[in-house]
């Protein structure tokens, strides 16, 4: 429920957890109520990025950079067509954007889309409450929605929790598009749509590669089609467990021996097909700065993460699988999570972050172009 209001930053606003702690701030974008699982992102810039990622579907999603929104919002760095988070928390919005590439303020792109937020509240003790306990669901509400804490704490707690939430259809594309090679056309990869971001095709694209997205639903016939030289699944919204046709369809890629690169969510349906589980984090990975090893080269990495799940796999030894040997390449230094996976017998790895890095650094661009080599290798 939102009601478009300009001058929302007047109007009181209500944060509710489901385990009954309420902070009260100011309204920012859209005026109503909302609700989703509470996390929060540690980056220090990319907000756009970060709210038009699918990934963030059905979250609510709290900023611990105090200062939030001193660039506006432009047109190119939608990593979508649309703002994906349910609600969004601030510390001290920025009243006037400075930058030459804004388009409008932060605030009235949120308030334009629907999206209601929160201002003004202690950011950084809800960050501390949420690492202690754990993400949870959570409502804002301003406007006409507020009432007493007891209603809008019943109300938090009918919301569907993130655990068994099956989400990446709602997210990805519903008709297959094409994007070209950038320069010549050296191979041809189908990208399975389960929450991708704009930057991840035009990162393939740079390398010559002509990337054809598929919906979420496409079947192995569908992958096939397209000829492809490769297969791409993304990252996604939701739990991994729920995701029975994408471990599918990766099951008899894996079988057919074609290069095989999954980013987050697809690193998740990779350990899925492999035999390995899944299990939800406590609070998760979210931000872009979070430090990597890649333990095949044993280069540690700045790398942007969003995920809420996460691989149960043996760290400390090689896997016996379906598809042959497998072993984790890619580990978090903060609590040893499952950053990557990789086969030993057949040409397919994933990570758990984004290489991308839109926003954030660097570091694991060379992943794409592990991939162009597992493809050449092929052909060859």
């Amino acid at each position: 429920m939102t009601t478009s209001t300009r001058g929302a930053a007047k109007t009181p606003a209500v944060l509710v957890l489901e385990d009954g702690r309420v902070f009260r701030g100011r309204a920012y974008g859209a005026v109503g109520a909302t609700f989703g699982e509470a996390v929060f992102s540690t980056g220090m810039t990319g907000y756009q990025e970060t709210l038009t990622d699918p990934s963030y579907h059905r979250q609510v999603v709290v900023m611990t950079a105090p200062h939030v929104g001193n660039t506006g919002v432009n047109d190119e760095d939608m990593e979508s067509k649309k703002i994906w988070v349910s609600g969004y928390v601030v510390r001290d919005p920025a009243r006037v954007p400075s930058s030459w590439r804004s388009k409008r303020t932060l605030d009235e792109e949120l308030d334009a889309q629907g999206v209601v937020g929160i201002s003004g509240i202690d950011t950084r003790a809800l960050t501390r409450h949420l690492r202690e306990r754990g993400a949870m669901r959570v409502g804002i509400f301003s406007g006409d929605a507020v009432s007493d804490e007891a209603t809008m704490l019943a109300e938090v707690r009918k919301a569907p929790e993130m655990t068994g939430a099956d989400l990446s259809a709602e997210v990805a594309t519903k008709e297959a598009y094409v994007v070209p090679a950038i320069g010549e056309k050296k191979f041809t990869v189908a990208a399975v749509d389960l929450g991708i971001k704009g930057m991840t095709p035009h990162r393939m694209a740079e390398r010559g590669i002509e990337v054809h997205v598929l919906p979420a639903t496409a079947s192995v016939e569908d992958v096939y089609a397209v000829g492809p030289d490769g297969v791409f699944f993304s990252n996604g919204p939701g739990d991994p467990a729920t995701a029975d046709h994408p471990v599918s369809v990766m099951q008899a890629v894996l079988e057919r021996g074609t290069p095989l690169f999954g980013i987050c969510f697809g690193n998740q349906i990779l350990g899925r097909a492999l035999g390995f589980g899944t299990y939800k984090l406590k609070y998760g990975h979210r931000g872009i700065n979070q430090p990597v090893q890649d333990r095949t080269t044993g280069k540690v990495e700045v790398t942007a993460h969003n995920h809420g799940f996460a691989v149960d796999a043996p760290t400390d030894k090689v896997s016996d699988t379906p598809f042959g040997r497998a072993e984790v390449s890619h580990v978090c230094l903060n609590d040893n999570v499952v950053e990557g996976l990789q086969l030993l017998d057949k040409p397919a790895f994933s990570v758990q972050y984004h290489p991308e890095a839109a926003a954030g650094p660097h570091d694991a661009a060379y992943l794409f172009d592990r991939f162009v080599s597992l493809m050449e290798g092929q052909r060859a």
